[in-house]
């Protein structure tokens, strides 16, 4: 018995720490830039130990009122239409991509740009259902603690655009050589083209695929509402 209470009280506290921890460090990240986040540390890893590899990390934070205004609603177009809208989940596509993934070999996702961006600040990359209980609790705190514009905000400056590449202004500079300020509508919606995979792709030789993406997501921009972010 007394094996079984240590054993109860442990779990007990170790929860107690969890949740005190996130819920900290959710409200610490409301107002100051994110320093590194689980995939930075895992590629630079990965990168250590292939030796026909630079180690690289390319990242430097913007806020959102200094992006041009077509990053933001690149993103939203490309990855979640319904951000503005939504409490952190879009169950309309996760109820389309289960019935697609039902009869199709190739997963399909529905992940909304708050889930992505819990997922990158928070956990590391996988798809065990264990990593989705925890990507699901970080995006509820998310939304509850932080503004669309500052969920938006972080997952620019974070998220991956290219090999050792993170945050819309390191992109913008590497692939067209200028502040993420002036990027274009075109610009910013092939930036967004390349994020289902952007270690494969690149905004600076866009495949055939790429650019009939670019087009798709250049058209969604001007079909939805200005988010309102960006200069």
């Amino acid at each position: 018995m007394k094996t079984i209470r240590w054993i109860g009280k442990l779990i007990w506290k170790s929860t107690l720490w969890f949740l005190g921890l996130s819920i900290g460090l959710v409200i610490i990240y409301r107002f100051i830039p994110v320093p590194i986040t689980p995939l930075m540390v895992i590629r630079l890893v990965e990168q250590a130990i292939d030796p026909e590899k630079e180690v690289r990390l390319v990242k430097d934070w913007v806020p959102i009122s200094e992006m041009s205004r077509h990053a933001p609603q690149a993103v939203v177009g490309a990855e979640d239409q319904t951000f503005m809208k939504h409490f952190g989940f879009d169950f309309k596509s996760l109820e389309k991509a289960w019935e697609s993934n039902k009869n199709n070999k190739r997963i399909r996702g529905a992940s909304t740009i708050t889930q992505q961006t819990a997922k990158n600040v928070f956990l590391w990359p996988s798809r065990s259902y264990v990593r989705k209980v925890f990507e699901a609790y970080f995006t509820v705190l998310i939304e509850i603690f932080w503004s669309k514009e500052r969920i938006l905000e972080v997952y620019l400056n974070v998220i991956e655009m290219g090999d050792g590449i993170y945050g819309i202004e390191a992109a913008s500079q590497t692939f067209f050589n200028k502040s993420s300020s002036k990027l274009s509508k075109g610009q910013a919606a092939l930036i967004a083209a390349v994020l289902p995979n952007p270690r494969r792709w690149s905004p600076a030789r866009p495949t055939s695929y790429i650019k009939g993406r670019q087009g798709w997501i250049m058209r969604q921009m001007s079909n939805l509402s200005p988010t309102g972010f960006g200069k």
